[in-house]
């Protein structure tokens, strides 16, 4: 039975309602216009509720009625390739009902009901099943099978299946304790989905781009933060990684960032090319739009929207990979809120709780058993917009403490055109020691220790720098002059990537392996050569060594490396030979 109360205060997004009552985070209809919103406190016989809609015009008097039921998602075939705003209303259904401006009290489901899909059964009649199992599939788009799974909660045998074209609406089957089989379930999307147990995080997510495989990886079902300032990349990389790296579903949040920046990846999206099938990117993807301008309650629920999403696709085996661009947005919505309450204020304003919110967000990421015995992993991947690239700000601090990798743009590297301007000083990876197994089996076995030197190389330089810069590198002994050109090579031919170069742009595992085998491989010549008294000029003045900065951009990079490789061995010996 509906409930129906009346609005009591409004304060921006913050309705204060009586008459009704409800549970915390219940949805509710606001105003004459119905405007959604949801439960956020209960104070006597007051309701707390933010609106997920512009409130002007709303005012006291006008009726509050309550759905009794969560905030919720639709979850069945049908979401990939859809594009959604923060509280899952399809963005092209709304643009079709009120043209390119939304507006108020206006609500769609998250699926299409209209749309049949063809249901292949998987179990049969008087077969014992549970939630989370599957029980049949969907062809939902030319590269992914989605998995039907029995709805949680339910236990017991199979009373009757049928196999056909279906809605996401109709019955396709029934269970013994009464429960109907559809191909669509809803579920609370603050509420994490259940799985069997954690695995450790033992498999890298290869992304093709060398500064995050080769110095800072992650794991499937980790966690990772990308702050940078304005224009140092944070977007472009996300993009980079949504459609490289080896996710299987790729879910991008873009929340709260600005209108033009949403547009295009909006209109980028459904025309990229799948790089590993062919077909369109958008086959495998699910957009959620909700740009700065959008009201800020929805803001908020757009993370928790999308992390629903990408557990349940992780539940029916598959990776994926959740961009959430960018978190700091959506800890700013959170302030507003906060302070709309009258909460007490934490640091800068931000509520008390908002690390406890964003250890929530980031510890729904993970490998997992799933019912099925499968294996699924949900990768949590958070842009972080500091004000001013401060990262001592609150949020980015917060962040720090809770993911396990940091890739530190640095709007310096930015400037000189160094992309990804990924700092490799500041940067750090703690699934390094966890990984070191798969990349000695799968890359090289000496990626370890080959990573190792090269690190080192890096902050040699970094130390060296400032006396270069006070009185010029000709002034240092030779050995160091080698480690700023080996710093150089690193830097240049093997950091540095073009994200829009069609070779560049993706690096095999393997390839990685030998251009850093290679550089190394000059390292170790150089030094040898130096200590036999080779002159320094001689060393350096190889041709060969620019030959290996362009090789990256050719297809066969593994053959031309094992080519230059040959090349070093052979200038050495004439060097040698010549002295």
């Amino acid at each position: 039975m509906e409930i129906k109360g009346e609005i009591y205060r409004v304060s921006g997004p913050v309705v204060n309602a009586t008459g009704i009552k409800p549970r915390m985070y219940d949805v509710v209809f606001v105003g004459h216009e119905r405007l959604m919103g949801e439960v956020i406190g209960l104070e006597g016989d007051k309701t707390v509720i933010q609106v997920y809609e512009d409130t002007s015009g709303v005012k006291p008097g006008e009726p509050v009625e309550n759905t009794g039921a969560p905030l919720s998602v639709e979850l069945g075939p049908g979401l990939l390739t859809s594009i959604y705003d923060g509280i899952q209303r399809p963005l092209p259904v709304l643009q079709d009902k009120m043209g390119d401006y939304i507006e108020r009290g206006v609500t769609a489901p998250g699926l299409d009901h209209e749309t049949k899909w063809k249901f292949k059964p998987s179990s049969k009649k008087g077969d014992l099943i549970e939630s989370g199992q599957t029980i049949g599939t969907v062809q939902e788009t030319p590269t992914i099978e989605h998995k039907i799974m029995a709805p949680y909660g339910s236990k017991g045998k199979i009373e009757d299946i049928k196999e056909g074209e279906f809605t996401v609406d109709e019955i396709i089957g029934k269970m013994d304790d009464g429960t109907e089989l559809k191909l669509m379930q809803k579920w609370p999307v603050r509420m994490p989905r259940k799985y069997v147990k954690k695995m450790r995080p033992d498999i890298p997510l290869v992304t093709g781009t060398r500064t995050l495989d080769a110095l800072f990886p992650i794991a499937k079902g980790g966690t990772a933060a990308i702050p940078g300032g304005f224009g140092t990349g944070k977007t472009v990389t996300q993009q980079t990684l949504a459609k490289w790296s080896d996710a299987q579903i790729v879910v991008y949040v873009g929340c709260g960032e600005r209108g033009n920046e949403m547009t295009e990846v909006l209109t980028e999206f459904p025309h990229l090319k799948d790089p590993k099938t062919g077909g369109a990117l958008m086959d495998r993807t699910v957009l959620i739009a909700n740009t700065s301008n959008m009201p800020v309650a929805a803001r908020e629920a757009s993370v928790y929207t999308g992390i629903t999403i990408a557990e349940y696709y992780r539940d029916q085996g598959y990776d994926v990979a959740l961009m959430a661009d960018s978190t700091s947005r959506w800890a700013e919505a959170m302030r507003e809120i906060s302070s709309r309450l009258e909460e007490m204020p934490g640091e800068e304003g931000y509520p008390a709780y908002l690390a406890a919110r964003l250890s929530e967000f980031y510890e729904r990421s993970g490998r997992v058993e799933t019912e099925n015995g499968d294996y699924g992993s949900v990768t949590v991947i958070g842009a972080v917009s500091p004000p001013g690239g401060d990262f001592s700000e609150p949020v980015t601090q917060n962040t720090l403490r809770i993911v396990k990798v940091f890739w530190a743009l640095d709007s310096k590297l930015a400037q000189r055109r160094h992309f990804p301007a990924i700092n490799w000083l500041t940067s750090y990876s703690l699934y390094n020691k966890s990984l070191e197994e798969w990349y000695r089996e799968n890359a090289d076995k000496d990626w370890n220790e080959n990573k190792a030197v090269a690190m080192n190389v890096l902050s040699e330089e970094a130390k060296l720098q400032e006396i270069v810069q006070l009185v010029g590198s000709d002034a240092l002994p030779e050995d160091q002059q080698l480690t700023l050109e080996v710093a150089r090579m690193l830097r240049e031919y093997f950091l540095q990537q073009n994200a829009f170069h069609d070779v560049d742009t993706y690096c095999e595992i393997g390839n990685q392996a030998i251009m850093m085998e290679t550089i190394l491989h000059y390292k170790e010549l150089a030094e040898k050569a130096l200590a036999e008294g080779i002159e320094f000029d001689n060393i350096v003045g190889l041709d060969v060594i620019e030959n290996i900065g362009r090789a990256k951009f050719e297809k066969d990079l593994d053959k031309l490396m094992k080519k230059y490789s040959k090349e070093l061995d052979e200038e050495f010996e004439k060097i040698r030979g010549g002295k």
